[in-house]
């Protein structure tokens, strides 16, 4: 099977941006905003926004199965307060697993979570719970700046996590460390701020001894790592300059980046420096960067042809496609297993 572990449900129908809209709006007055019930999507209109987009590419690039979460970039945590962030969360999670009902072979959902600057990561746990228990999803994207680009909350090795983390452990879940929109001018939201945010989050990561605490916790680190890979000889530098262990026994056990790198000199850096048992296929379709690179007349986001040019075994392969993915997020080995596969 070949497993994008990194999808957005960025084609839902224009509604949901309606009602999003309605929602902010009404900040000041919260009884004239809408209600989740006021928010109409047919099958119909979920089927065709697939249909016509994700499905489609996904079958001619010869993709099985999609991890399918709410749009990154629509998550928006600065906006609002807890109740904002609980309300569209439940809308987003409910509508992915709506679209993970109709296509169960080829969606599975992650969930978004109803974070909000200043507040106690363990409001999310309900919807943690109710993502993974009632609608069957396998994970969770985890955002380290719910503030949008003022990076106000503590690091991700702090006690300030662990409500989130207690319950990734007992639910076998991983999470995708992902932002949201960047309220900040001085950082691009997909240009800058996710990849900042990458590499922030893997280098307070090897700053702390998080994995000592939950040596089960596993992350995955989108877009290729950040500038991870590209300056590994400078973390394994800091990390011999801080007197941690060798990063492979660090955070190597831990830690796994996806391959949403858009030309092959990319992918072949990052197959080449990362051990392949941390590699997982993904894209992120129909995401940052959606045209065609007039240098190869292939879309930038079919990752799949860079791993087929790379220089990599049959096995390497399986492990980026499938293999690992299958051992990063047990819940969805689980149901393959379930559904023959």
């Amino acid at each position: 099977m070949i497993i994008d572990c990194h999808g957005h449900y960025t084609t839902a129908p224009q509604a949901l941006e309606d009602w999003r809209n309605a929602q902010v709006a009404a900040l000041g007055n919260p009884s004239a905003g809408p209600k989740p019930s006021d928010l109409k999507i047919s099958d119909d209109e979920l089927r065709e926004s697939v249909e016509t987009n994700q499905l489609r590419l996904m079958n001619e690039r010869g993709l099985d199965m999609t991890i399918f979460s709410p749009r990154a970039s629509f998550m928006a945590h600065h906006i609002g307060d807890f109740e904002t962030s609980s309300t569209w969360a439940a809308i987003c999670n409910e509508l992915c697993y709506r679209v993970a009902q109709l296509f169960p072979d080829r969606f599975i959902g992650a969930a978004m979570l109803p974070q909000s600057p200043g507040v106690d990561p363990k409001s999310c746990i309900p919807e943690i719970e109710r993502c993974i228990n009632e609608y069957g999803f396998v994970g969770i994207n985890l955002n380290p700046d719910p503030s949008g680009g003022h990076w106000k909350e503590p690091p991700l090795t702090d006690r300030h996590w662990y409500p989130i983390y207690e319950k990734m452990v007992e639910l076998d879940i991983p999470a995708m460390i992902h932002v949201s929109t960047s309220c900040n001018a001085c950082f691009h939201s997909t240009g800058a701020h996710y990849l900042n945010a990458d590499t922030t989050a893997f280098m307070q990561l090897l700053q702390g001894d998080l994995f000592k605490d939950f040596p089960e916790l596993r992350f995955v680190i989108p877009h290729g790592g950040g500038a991870v890979p590209y300056h590994w000889g400078r973390f394994r530098g800091l990390a011999d300059m801080m007197k941690k262990p060798m990063l492979d026994q660090h955070l190597m056990n831990n830690i796994y980046f996806d391959t949403c790198v858009y030309h092959q000199p990319g992918i072949d850096l990052l197959t080449d420096v990362i051990d392949t048992k941390n590699v997982l296929f993904a894209s992120e379709m129909i995401g940052a960067v959606r045209g065609i690179d007039p240098q190869t007349g292939h879309y930038f986001d079919d990752t799949k042809r860079y791993i087929e040019a790379a220089d990599l075994t049959d096995d390497q392969r399986y492990q980026i496609y499938e293999g690992n993915a299958r051992r990063v997020f047990p819940c969805l080995d689980a149901t393959l297993k379930k559904q023959g596969r």
